[in-house]
């Protein structure tokens, strides 16, 4: 792989660092030969820093490592999209995302997809993992750990039943919600993308 990168004049290529669960771009640095190498010799992040000019290995110092799911490049071959699995935030401020910035809010708005509150809650999930704001419940979640997580994908699956087998509708939707919510975060506690799940219906429904 490395053979086939156009580093440029000064021996870098950009990468761009992206959650393999939620899609979310979480930083854009810079690698060099070595600092590639590395990185697939290690399976975590390493990237050169342009003003210390130094190799630096993402997380060393916090603990907020990026094991690597995937490396691509693109047609041109002078970029390399590094998929993740984040350890803690990506950004130095604490954030998530280096990427939480909007330079005009009051742009128009592609016509929203029925589905798209998934992928924003798949991306908000992953947020909190991340940051672990405190007060949050999903912290809450995250911070007791899977049995935490499962035992409530328990209970919620036993409302849906309780409000189905009483025919109320109200009850049924606020349970259903419940019950999903709590499944995407195991599948973030798990680090498996909710996209691999929808690849699973589509390959077996597909022609039927």
């Amino acid at each position: 792989m490395i053979e086939s990168i156009t580093f440029d004049q000064n021996g870098l290529v950009p990468a761009i660092v992206q959650d393999a669960a939620s899609k979310e771009v979480l930083t854009l640095a810079y690698m060099n030969e070595e600092s590639l190498k590395k990185t697939i010799e290690t399976k975590e992040t390493w990237f050169y820093s342009r003003s210390r000019q130094e190799l630096w290995h993402k997380g060393a110092t916090s603990g907020n490592t990026q094991t690597v799911v995937e490396i691509r490049y693109d047609c041109d071959q002078d970029a390399i999209l590094v998929l993740v699995q984040p350890k803690g935030p990506a950004c130095h401020t604490g954030a998530y995302t280096c990427f939480s910035e909007t330079i005009d809010k009051q742009e128009v708005q592609a016509p929203q997809d029925r589905y798209q509150i998934l992928n924003t809650l798949e991306t908000l999930i992953a947020k909190r993992e991340s940051e672990l704001p405190e007060g949050s419940y999903t912290t809450y979640l995250f911070t007791e750990g899977v049995d935490k997580i499962l035992k409530k994908v328990g209970e919620e699956a036993g409302e849906v039943i309780i409000a189905a087998k009483n025919r109320d509708h109200g009850e049924l939707k606020w349970e259903v919600a419940d019950l999903l919510f709590h499944l995407m975060v195991l599948l973030r506690e798990q680090k498996l993308p909710l996209d691999d799940v929808l690849k699973v219906l589509e390959e077996r429904h597909i022609g039927k």
